[in-house]
């Protein structure tokens, strides 16, 4: 790979990380907000755990999209099937 082909990689890399903490960034902070809202008009109902649980799922899987997959992966993944294709045509 060459530099600058490794420095857009990278910078793809950083930008999908940055997106990420901004999304949890956001999250907890409407976290907060659901709540004292559902405090401030309607104690004795708890409600603002619903919009916490499903918004959770969507950040988590964001987070699993930007650091357990994506390029890195495919590319570790793509070596070992390059390596395996060379150690089978070899006589």
């Amino acid at each position: 790979m060459d530099e600058n082909k490794a420095y857009e990689e990278a910078k793809k890399r950083a930008e999908a990380k940055l997106g990420f903490y901004t999304h949890l960034a956001v999250y907890l902070v409407s976290c907060v907000i659901f709540y004292v809202i559902n405090m401030a008009t309607s104690p004795e109902v708890k409600w603002f755990y619903w919009p916490i649980l499903g918004w959770g799922i969507g950040v988590f899987f964001h987070g699993v999209g930007v650091f357990l997959s994506g390029s890195h992966v495919v590319e570790r993944m793509t070596q070992k099937e390059l390596e395996k294709l060379k150690h089978q045509k070899k006589p």
